[in-house]
């Protein structure tokens, strides 16, 4: 089935004190020469000249302090609430495998101003550009192109989905909604500016609180969908790590797309 395939990295790395991440990961590093030498010794009772096969040198390890959102992830729907559909709402290790690999679409949303919410007519007039029909459990992914600018400032400006555009992907069958910038939501700034002006609560998050009311799933910090060579007719698979009772999973999304 997958013959032939070319496979492109959709995923950003999860990076020590990133400056795309308000709440960035530390990671600590430990070394072939010094702590992992050391470790080695405690574990072994070794001296170096006993690791001949490396000339004396111990194991590389990473230890990661990060939350589940950092990089590139897959929140689960607990994320957004306890209850979704009226439901106890999927924790990422309880979320369908079905949901996470499967065909995949990219609606591009670049002409959306950054600040501004992609509406339902937008996804429909993309989808009637493109000539392509949602079908049931189509992974659709919105290319901003932010992922350009993430070592920057301007990472955050970007268009995200409202409400009712989560709320009518749902209706179509889709069960991952993904996006290459840092919130499926509009930013943050532009959702505080319109709650401060018009003191109405349905500013906030609009579009993860839709999880709420319908069960789905989103990828956020995507990458590269400017690399795809079609907006459909490929493969995705954003499987992710299997954390106990967690809001969220980091995946290394890949897409398979046939040569």
């Amino acid at each position: 089935m997958f013959d032939n395939c070319k496979m492109i990295d959709l995923s950003v790395p999860l990076e020590h004190n990133a400056s795309s991440e308000p709440l960035p990961a530390q990671i600590h590093y430990v070394d072939h020469a010094g702590e992992g030498l050391a470790q080695m010794q405690q574990f072994f009772g070794i001296q170096p000249e006993d690791l001949v096969y490396s000339e004396g040198q111990g194991w590389a390890v990473e230890q990661v302090q990060a939350i589940t959102h950092t990089g590139t992830h897959v929140d689960a729907p607990y994320h957004y609430g306890a209850k979704s559909a009226g439901q106890p709402a999927r924790t990422i290790d309880d979320v369908p495998l079905e949901w996470c690999f499967g065909p995949g679409v990219v609606l591009d949303v670049r002409n959306v101003p950054a600040g501004e919410e992609i509406t339902v007519e937008y996804l429909k007039a993309e989808l009637e550009r493109i000539d392509y029909t949602i079908k049931p459990l189509d992974i659709v992914m919105l290319r901003t192109d932010a992922d350009k600018r993430i070592d920057s400032a301007a990472y955050f400006q970007q268009p995200g989905l409202g409400r009712k555009g989560v709320l009518w992907l749902v209706e179509q069958g889709v069960r991952v909604i993904g996006i290459d910038a840092y919130t499926l939501d509009r930013p943050f700034a532009d959702m505080v500016a319109d709650y401060k002006k018009t003191g109405d609560g349905r500013h906030i998050w609009p579009a993860h609180f839709a999880g709420i009311t319908a069960e789905y799933c989103q990828i956020e910090k995507l990458a590269n969908l400017d690399q795809l060579p079609q907006p459909h007719g490929f493969y995705v698979s954003c499987l992710p790590i299997k954390i106990k009772a967690a809001s969220a999973g980091w995946c290394r999304a890949v897409a398979l797309v046939p040569s």
